[in-house]
């Protein structure tokens, strides 16, 4: 059966519900014949999550329904090297590299062979030719990945931008796909359950296509664009055990953190080459991480145990859409205790508590916070969380702000700022900043809230895409004041 590479959404981290006032995004993994970003919103869901009217506090409103200040974009990516063990690093390139996430085993290590190619085809977006470049430039820079824009029509990856029905209507539930041996939505049409299009019975890639949505928010775009280039280029599984990376399924990172760059650079160092086998490589990768990552030399390996599927499905449960709350309830237990039982004190043991927390926190907002702060305590012990942290903070951040608490949600949020930020997460800085007007403003620090609130506008376009998004955005942390009724 032939195979697409795709990132699947419940819909964009931009959604706003109507009911209930909330913040969500999505999440992934992989199932037979697609490689998948699934119904796993990881982008918070504010809880308490009081019913939000659409007609609250005009002094919050004026600036939305007037004229929105222009979308501000990120312009110098900032990286941290990862401080990994070589040994544990090796382990997990061969992982990432020799399996896909639905289980199946790749045979042979594949990549492009010499210089690479890129066009962008289809209605791209205003923002997607500067976030292309950034991305290209980092890849070059970083990974050392000869790849180049070119104009023509003939490329070895092909970026075609074309709706979300579109995608749906071949990927009921993907968001963006890449798919090798086609340049085309119609050749994919054509060769969707073919041998051609099958990521397994590949020997060395030559031509590929990405497919992007050309109408979802900016930031939804540029999510897309990193993970579905990084894999078209490499690694094509991804594993909840790494913290650190868009290889994983949690979809905390939306751009490529610094050991991305890094396993990609030994994705195409001279001494690998497609068609080696998961041993070849494995006799290799200590010559080339020792040069690609000489700190790594130094540092005690600290292996982690491999993420049962058992405890996979009932995370995706536990976070899914399409399941009734009972389902949900009993997947999160099953998650947290497997979490337990398999002692980890890592991201999954956080992880497992988050997915608690989203679960009960509409019927009982204080036992939800119980579940954040242990994935806070969780996350905080573990290295490279900085930006799961900033996660959670949006939850604890706003069950402050509902309880009057402007202090308490100023005191949680400040030291994620900079993190958002430095992560280039324009959808989660909007909400931290939103959140901190609206604790400015239970303090009577008016004049104060007025310019962070002004400052969250300029993210939350790029974030969250249309105006009325943005608008609904302003409304919905709004709401969250107990000081506007």
């Amino acid at each position: 059966m032939g195979q697409a590479n795709a990132r699947t959404t419940s819909g964009s981290s931009t959604r706003i519900f109507q009911q209930f006032t909330c913040v969500h995004g999505t999440g992934k993994r992989m199932r037979r014949g697609v490689k998948a970003r699934l119904v796993l919103p990881l982008m918070m869901l504010l809880n308490a999550c009081v019913p939000a009217s659409h007609s609250e506090v005009a002094s919050r409103a004026v600036i939305a329904d007037s004229t929105l200040p222009p979308m501000k974009q990120f312009s110098t990516a900032r990286p941290v090297p990862p401080r990994l063990s070589n040994a544990v690093l090796a382990q997990d390139f061969l992982d990432l590299a020799f399996r896909m996430e639905s289980g199946r085993t790749l045979p042979v290590l594949t990549r492009f062979e010499g210089p690479i190619t890129l066009r962008v085809a289809g209605k791209p977006p205003a923002t997607l030719a500067p976030d292309l470049a950034r991305l290209l430039a980092r890849l070059r820079n970083e990974a050392g990945i000869d790849v180049r824009q070119v104009s023509g029509t003939d490329a070895n990856i092909t970026v075609q931008a074309i709706s979300r029905n579109q995608i749906r209507k071949l990927l009921p539930q993907a968001a963006c796909f890449v798919v090798p041996n086609v340049s085309t939505l119609a050749e994919y049409r054509r060769a969707r359950r073919s041998p051609e299009t099958d990521w397994t019975r590949l020997t060395e890639r030559r031509r590929l296509a990405i497919f992007l949505p050309n109408d979802v928010s900016p930031q939804e775009s540029r999510d897309c664009l990193h993970e579905e280039l990084a894999q078209a280029l490499g690694p094509l599984n991804d594993l909840y055990r790494l913290p650190d990376s868009v290889f994983n399924d949690d979809n905390v990172h939306t751009v490529l953190t610094g050991f991305d760059m890094l396993i990609l650079r030994a994705y195409y160092d001279p001494a690998l080459r497609s068609g080696m086998t998961r041993e070849e490589a494995a006799a290799a990768l200590p010559a080339v991480l020792a040069r690609l990552n000489p700190a790594g030399g130094t540092v005690t390996p600290h292996p982690t145990r491999a993420t049962p599927q058992v405890w996979s499905r009932a995370i995706q449960a536990a976070l899914g859409r399409d399941v009734s709350r009972s389902a949900r309830m009993a997947a999160a237990q099953d998650a947290l205790r497997i979490a337990q039982t398999q002692g980890w004190q890592d991201n999954r043991r956080a992880f497992s508590h988050y997915a608690m927390g989203r679960v009960v926190q509409m019927t009982d907002p204080a036992a939800a916070q119980g579940h954040y702060s242990a994935a806070e305590d969780y996350y905080r012990r573990t290295p490279g969380t900085d930006l799961h942290r900033a996660y959670v903070a949006t939850q604890r951040a706003g069950y402050a702000v509902t309880r009057g608490d402007g202090a308490g949600a100023l005191t949680v949020i400040e030291p994620h700022l900079a993190i958002a930020e430095r992560s280039e997460n324009a959808a989660l800085l909007a909400t931290l900043l939103l959140l901190k007007a609206e604790a400015l403003q239970i303090e009577g620090r008016d004049t104060e809230a007025r310019r962070v609130r002004l400052d969250s506008i300029g993210w939350a376009r790029y974030g969250f895409g249309p105006d009325w998004a943005v608008r609904a955005k302003l409304r919905e942390i709004a709401s969250l004041n107990p000081r506007n009724g």
